[in-house]
């Protein structure tokens, strides 16, 4: 059995990014633990409003655990920093922000849950956090520092998206007349840089495909980021089959070339 690490910045993104591999992880036996770096202060507030005394950061927890659940994630950590806001926001400045945290400190929260799991595997993301938000760059990076602190170094992998994929599946989109043409995955995002990765810079496409329905119910937990959420699981199922069906994963130091496999293994 391997014990994997996936560090996502905030609660939801397991969900859209790596939910697949985690629920397949599960299920072959290995033991699976999702940390998420901030509270998520700074989603979005539920339609039906929140319940008395709840906070926004207290709705969120308790759909973190429901979307871990759904995965058969056996544990839940949270490194304690605040969301630190979209990109330019005064919140990424402020006290406590994991944007400006200091990476020694935010890896060596990181570094004692891996130490503690004796984690095999640390997932983290690619090196602009899929689209430059603060908190997914500053995951990259305390995902490396704290791979390098561990006491057992883990093998790390980073989560990407597949440019030339989504590129693919857009097209045919708004050939169909079935997407907002202000999306466009090569244009600017959040950092100046397209979304995610090339195909060939790319080093690991995972098969996910049996495990649709658990990253549904996955998503189905975040309802309260209704903008996001809401998007996808409104998609026809061959639709949302085509866009999971698959992640995608890099591997430092790796050659050259994306291989169809499963690298979980330690």
């Amino acid at each position: 059995m391997t014990t994997i690490v996936f560090l996502h910045a905030h609660p939801d993104d397991e969900a859209s990014q790596t939910a697949g591999t985690m629920a397949r992880a599960a299920a072959e036996g290995h033991r699976v633990v999702t940390v998420f770096a901030t509270d998520g202060a700074h989603g979005e507030l539920p339609a039906s409003g929140l319940a008395e005394g709840e906070t926004l950061v207290d709705r969120r927890r308790v759909e973190a655990q429901a979307s871990a659940d759904a995965l058969g994630v056996q544990r839940v950590a949270w490194l304690g920093y605040r969301d630190s806001g979209m990109t330019g926001w005064p919140q990424n400045s402020l006290p406590g922000a994991f944007h400006t945290a200091d990476l020694h400190e935010a890896a060596a929260r990181l570094v004692a849950v891996l130490d503690e799991e004796e984690a095999s595997v640390l997932v983290g993301y690619d090196w602009h956090g899929g689209y430059g938000h603060p908190d997914h760059v500053k995951v990259h990076a305390v995902a490396h520092r704290a791979a390098a602190l561990a006491r057992a170094t883990p093998r790390l992998l980073e989560s990407t998206m597949n440019r030339d994929r989504i590129r693919a599946f857009y097209q045919r989109a708004v050939a169909a007349g079935m997407a907002d043409r202000a999306f466009d995955p090569d244009r600017p995002m959040d950092d100046g840089n397209p979304l995610g990765t090339p195909e060939r810079e790319i080093h690991w496409q995972v098969d996910v495909s049996g495990f649709l329905r658990e990253r549904r119910a996955s998503l189905e937990a975040h309802r309260s980021q209704a903008t996001d959420i809401e998007g996808m699981l409104a998609m026809p199922p061959d639709v949302f089959a085509a866009m999971f069906s698959t992640d995608h994963y890099l591997e430092p130091g790796r050659k050259p070339g994306m291989r169809v496999g499963w690298p979980f293994c330690g």
